[in-house]
This record gives C-alpha cells, structure tokens and sequence, in this order.
C-alpha cells in the first residue's frame, strides 16, 4: 500500500487507560516533526461517522502528558460495525483531506481499523492501548504499569487493614479474559493466593490453601481476583463458600473496579506512548500499514494487525511458579 501521506489522523477507541494522551501527544508532536499535518477524532469511530473531527497541532497537546484518559475522548460505535457506518467514517476522512489513521486502543478497536483499511485501502496503524496487557506482539500495553500501580498502593491499605483485624480479605482487580494485573499485583503485595482467568484453582485447593496458611500462623490473608476468574460464579460467592467452609475467617471483599483505568501515567507509560507514537507515524512515513505497534524486549517493532487480533498475549510460566513459591 504505497501512498503518499500528507495528513495524519489520530483517535482512542474502547475502554480508556492511562498514557493516551501522552499517545496522541506523541503522534501530533511527531507529525509536526516530520511535516505533516494532523488532526484529532473525537469519540473514536462515531466521531469519524460524524465528521467530528478538528485540527491538531504540537502546541494544542501541550499539558496532557500527565492526565488520565482521553482528551479526544472514547466511545463505542455499533454503527461502525456496518459497511454503511464504515463508508461514511472513509467519506468523512476524505472530506477532511486525511491520507492514514493512527488508532490507539484494544484488541476491538484494532479489529475495526484492520476491517476498514481492507475496505478501503486505507493506511491504518495501531497503538496497544488497554490496561489488561492482553495484546498480542507487545510485552507492554499503554496504562498497564500505571493500573499495576495503582492497585498496589489500594492493596497495600488494604492489608494494613487485614492484619489490624486478623481478616481474609478477597481483592477483585480488573482482568475480564486476562490475569496479568491480579498475578502480577498479587506477588508484589505478597497474597496467600492469586486467582485468574488462565489457571482454575478449583474451590477445593483453595480452602486447602487457606487452611494450610492458618495453620502455619497466618493471622489474615489476602487473596487477588482477577475479574474473569471461573474458580466462582463472582467474588462475592466466593467469600461466601469460604467463610462457610472457613468460619474461623473473618471475610471481607473490596472490588477495585473503574479507579484502576484512572489517575495519572506512570513515567514508564508516558515514556513508552512517546517511544510508540514516533514509531506509529515513522510506519506510515514508511508506507506501511495494518500493522501495530509493539514493545518487545525493548525494541519497538511492527506486529501485523491480524496477529495481535487473533493471538493472545499469555501468562509467563515463570511469573506463576513465582507466585506458588512465594504462597508457602
């Protein structure tokens, strides 16, 4: 796909997570860079169904380096999903005189521009955006350390208070099909037991589990969930089967929910959705497209769209070996 680009157009889609903006940031400074110009879509795809669409330039984006969220905002379009909601998302590019798309979201949004710039012959380049780390082709997604952090310090309080009161607390983290936040927040908070989508530990081990650390001394206990877990239906019937089965426990839940996707990035997103947005427009300079862009082994490459839509970023083996050496 060899075409000349003059024009960049860059938006967020899906879920929100921090190290967006300092994504579109990057993209809009790295066009001013290398001379082309740049224009920002709000509310992802239904924004470019509507023409929602405005310029950008290097000093509209000074400032948001350090904010949470999207300053070009996000939603989700069912339009889009339809060949007449993606004809009149191409129209309104052309209308706007835009040559390529920068699309930084999740595996959904990727999805959408991988289908669009088939369609179309569109140059379309990707930036994993999404809290989860579940993309495939990159170590690291944008706001994934920044969520990391932010659920450790709340589980830090939270022990505080589980061993001021001799409790088992459950802590629910975010993760619906991917347990890298809870496995990776559960060893550095030190819980007894972490539970995620990718490994069922089965009601029975559990109990065992949580036996065997009262038995040891433990005096409270902490155990992270990851959302998507299937060792219960949800958390809270999970506290519950234990506190029956367990009643020297005094059980409580906490559900971190939304405050995870929020706050101000960490110095390793806001560095990497730099490293990402140069590397996004310097695809495109290279007449590439339908590919994203990735971290590995601190490299930044190309990964082919389809790819990281249809593969799955999985668990380190080591990383769960970790956690069951250091439950004992």
């Amino acid at each position: 796909m060899k075409k000349f680009i003059r024009k960049v157009a860059v938006m967020t889609s899906g879920g929100d997570s921090p190290g967006m903006n300092a994504a579109i940031r990057s993209v809009v400074r790295s066009c001013a860079y290398y001379k082309l110009e740049c224009v920002g879509v709000y509310r992802g795809y239904q924004g470019m169904i509507e023409s929602d669409i405005v310029p950008m330039s290097a000093r509209d984006v000074h400032h948001i380096i350090q904010k949470g969220g999207t300053v070009l905002k996000s939603a989700r379009s069912k339009e889009f999903r339809t060949i007449e909601g993606r004809k009149k998302a191409y129209e309104s590019l052309k209308e706007h005189k835009v040559d390529a798309l920068v699309v930084i979201g999740g595996d959904g949004s990727f999805t959408g521009g991988m289908i669009f710039s088939q369609e179309f012959n569109f140059p379309v380049i990707g930036i994993p955006g999404t809290i989860d780390n579940d993309i495939f082709g990159t170590d690291y997604t944008l706001g994934y350390d920044t969520a990391l952090n932010t659920a450790m310090e709340v589980i830090d309080k939270i022990r505080d208070t589980a061993s001021s009161h001799n409790r088992l607390f459950f802590v629910e983290v975010m993760g619906r099909d991917s347990g890298f936040i809870a496995l990776n927040t559960g060893i550095g908070a030190g819980a007894e037991e972490i539970l995620i989508p990718e490994e069922n530990m089965g009601l029975e081990r559990l109990l065992e589990s949580l036996e065997k650390s009262r038995r040891s001394g433990k005096s409270s206990s902490l155990v992270v969930v990851a959302e998507g877990d299937k060792t219960g239906a949800n958390v809270f019937e999970l506290a519950d089967y234990v506190e029956k089965n367990l009643p020297q426990y005094d059980v409580r839940v906490s559900v971190l929910g939304h405050m995870q996707r929020g706050g101000s990035p960490s110095c390793f997103d806001r560095v990497l959705a730099s490293r990402m947005g140069v590397k996004a427009i310097e695809l495109l300079l290279d007449s590439q497209s339908n590919k994203m862009v990735g971290v590995q082994n601190n490299e930044m490459v190309a990964v082919d769209l389809e790819n990281a839509v249809k593969e799955h970023h999985k668990i380190s083996k080591e990383i769960l070996r970790i956690s069951d050496i250091m439950s004992v």
